[in-house]
């Protein structure tokens, strides 16, 4: 009936979604003239701050009841689509498929990407120096378990730069092909296995754990094997077509995962950076003190500070310092601003001044 409330909003809603797929086309000829340009002048397709730049801007427009997260979801795809009539942008990560490090590429990246898995970080970083690829994603830290040692080992010798960085909340799932049964075993990456420890000791106990590569192979395993469970992600049981038997059962809730894009070139300023760096020194009484002094003096926000033991790197720089016993462990700092901002730049070079050694590893986009 004409007269249907129901009807009437549904009229308008088409209305609605026949001017947004009209605009979405407008918006999507504007990106290909651009692609040109950006092809003509050798410029990057993907312009992380730009990007993010556009995000931030319609999240403060959003007055209404559209949640600010789905905004950016929905955006994220547009955004790849419009970027992959550009130019398809390659973009590797620590597979395999179904993997959470997958699922934060396609956070950040949307699905009109062209995405290959590597078995390995070190493949990553490989294929970005390589040109194989333009963009990798790599694990760079877990609020649970701390630092991924071999990605900030491997930050220290590579020519790549930090261009973003992708938070994840990590949400682990029992899985399996069929509920009520007690599984033999249960596969789980090592990581997994520890985040979810308390929850599997008390409705697990007696059953024995299996070690897979990754969450995505415990899953895969356990399709193979009705009498298995695996611990991962809701996308890995879409990806083996299993159930998903028990969600949330991570010990710590506001479990989070960071994660680093990887390139060859460097962001430019958005406003919301950070910036990441590593230098060495000396040890002696109060050298970290006098390390962080110009950022004090700066009012630069410090979000994180990590030390590596030297023994412990395998890099190139590594293996020269300990050969002429110079100095003993690695900081890794994380703050707020871009290296080209006035004060950033000052207070880095006053810190170089003190330092053995100085990198910085890349200022990026702060992620969301």
């Amino acid at each position: 009936m004409a007269s249907d409330p129901i009807s009437r909003h549904r009229a308008r809603i088409d209305r609605i979604d026949s001017q947004i797929a009209k605009l979405l086309n407008q918006r999507a000829d504007l990106a290909v003239k651009i692609g040109k340009t950006k092809r003509k002048n050798r410029r990057r397709t993907y312009a992380p701050e730009r990007e993010q730049q556009i995000l931030n801007r319609l999240a403060r427009q959003n007055g209404g009841a559209f949640p600010e997260h789905a905004l950016r979801n929905v955006y994220r795809e547009v955004l790849s689509a419009c970027r992959a009539l550009q130019s398809p942008l390659r973009v590797t990560y620590l597979g395999p498929e179904a993997t959470f490090t997958h699922g934060a590429t396609l956070k950040n990246f949307g699905q009109s990407t062209q995405m290959t898995p590597q078995l390995t970080i070190g493949a990553v970083f490989e294929a970005v120096e390589s040109g194989e690829a333009e963009y990798g994603v790599v694990p760079i830290e877990n609020s649970t378990e701390g630092a991924v040692t071999h990605t900030v080992d491997r930050l220290l010798e590579s020519p790549l730069h930090i261009c973003g960085e992708i938070l994840l909340e990590i949400s682990h799932c029992l899985l399996g092909q069929k509920k009520g049964i007690t599984p033999q075993q249960i596969y789980s990456h090592v990581q997994a296995t520890a985040q979810c420890r308390g929850w599997l000791e008390r409705h697990y106990p007696t059953v024995s754990l299996a070690e897979a590569t990754s969450t995505a192979r415990a899953a895969q395993l356990a399709s193979q094997d009705p009498k298995s469970y695996a611990i991962g992600s809701e996308l890995a049981a879409k990806q083996y077509d299993l159930k998903v038997l028990h969600r949330h059962i991570e010990d710590h809730g506001n479990n989070m995962t960071r994660f680093l894009v990887l390139g060859t070139e460097a962001p430019k300023k958005t406003g919301k950076d950070k910036t990441s760096l590593a230098f060495s020194v000396k040890d002696e009484p109060g050298i970290l003190y006098k390390m962080l002094e110009p950022f004090h003096r700066a009012g630069i926000n410090l979000s994180k500070i990590e030390s590596r033991p030297m023994m412990r790197l395998e890099t190139n720089k590594a293996r020269t310092a300990r050969k002429q016993g110079r100095w003993e462990y690695v900081f890794f700092l994380d703050l707020a601003g871009h290296v080209l901002s006035p004060k950033v730049k000052k207070a880095i070079a006053q810190l170089e001044k003190r330092c053995l050694f100085l990198k910085v590893l890349g200022s990026y986009p702060q992620g969301k």
